[in-house]
């Protein structure tokens, strides 16, 4: 296997970066090949502008096609392109991070704006009145594999069903669905410890145990089963889901789950 992390934490002796180390130890001798990208020893770029897509870029800038234009041109950024060829190399995806203010860190999303280029993640594949594009399910990245290992400081109840800040898979939808699952990444139930601020050495050694398990489980874990949008969930061309399709009860971002 082939597992890229994507880790975003200042301080590599923070929680955040002893479970990227563990990562890379415990895939490397289980045999696999580890690719690190740890966006602030790399300094990363987390501002998209006219810089990224060369001096063809349009004024005023058009995010979308000179995104396009350029990843088809091969003019991209070198930063850019060299974390499009590592995600193409991978099989599986880990990002590490903690969890701030309900999402992933400025630098993580950054990293997601810069490299997820247009015809490169989206606006790939067949657009018709039968298919909008190969996305959900599909595209460039199908056939890879993302985990997301995330830190949150709240205690566990506090992101519950009926916690206040709201249940954990809906705070990572976004990110599992509109993300990973958007360009064709099969997506794996996230790896969440909670309270760490509050975490004691014992906290440690059990979470650590239990980090090294999923790790080396990544193979046979089973992927969140989203609904593919081209295989007959979605009415054509609005995407609502079908009537009669729905699980008794369930609403939101859980109608997309099969």
């Amino acid at each position: 296997m082939k597992t890229l992390i994507v880790y975003a934490h200042p301080d590599p002796k923070s929680l955040n970066g002893t479970l990227k180390d563990l990562a890379v130890s415990t895939l490397e001798g289980a045999g696999h090949e580890v690719r690190v990208s740890d966006l602030h020893a790399m300094n990363w770029k987390a501002v998209v502008d006219a810089e990224d897509y060369g001096p063809d870029a349009s004024s005023p800038l058009k995010v979308a096609a000179d995104s396009g234009r350029a990843f088809e041109a091969g003019t991209l950024t070198a930063d850019v392109r060299a974390e499009q060829e590592k995600l193409l190399w991978a099989d599986t995806i880990i990002f590490q991070f903690p969890l701030w203010w309900y999402t992933m860190p400025a630098i993580m999303k950054g990293w997601v704006d810069r490299v997820f280029t247009h015809r490169f993640a989206y606006g790939v594949g067949e657009h018709s009145a039968t298919r909008y594009g190969a996305r959900f399910g599909e595209g460039t990245l199908a056939g890879r594999r993302a985990l997301l290992s995330v830190t949150a400081g709240g205690p566990e109840s506090h992101y519950a069903a009926r916690g206040i800040n709201g249940p954990m898979e809906d705070l990572l939808f976004p990110i599992h669905h509109g993300i990973l699952y958007h360009p064709g990444i099969e997506v794996l139930p996230p790896f969440v410890l909670y309270r760490v601020d509050k975490m004691t050495g014992e906290d440690f050694a059990d979470a650590a145990k239990a980090w090294e398990q999923r790790l080396l489980t990544l193979e046979s874990t089973e992927p969140i089963a989203f609904r593919r949008q081209n295989f007959g969930d979605y009415e054509m061309p609005s995407l609502h889901l079908k009537e009669g399709l729905e699980p008794a009860g369930r609403t939101g971002f859980g109608l997309h789950v099969r």
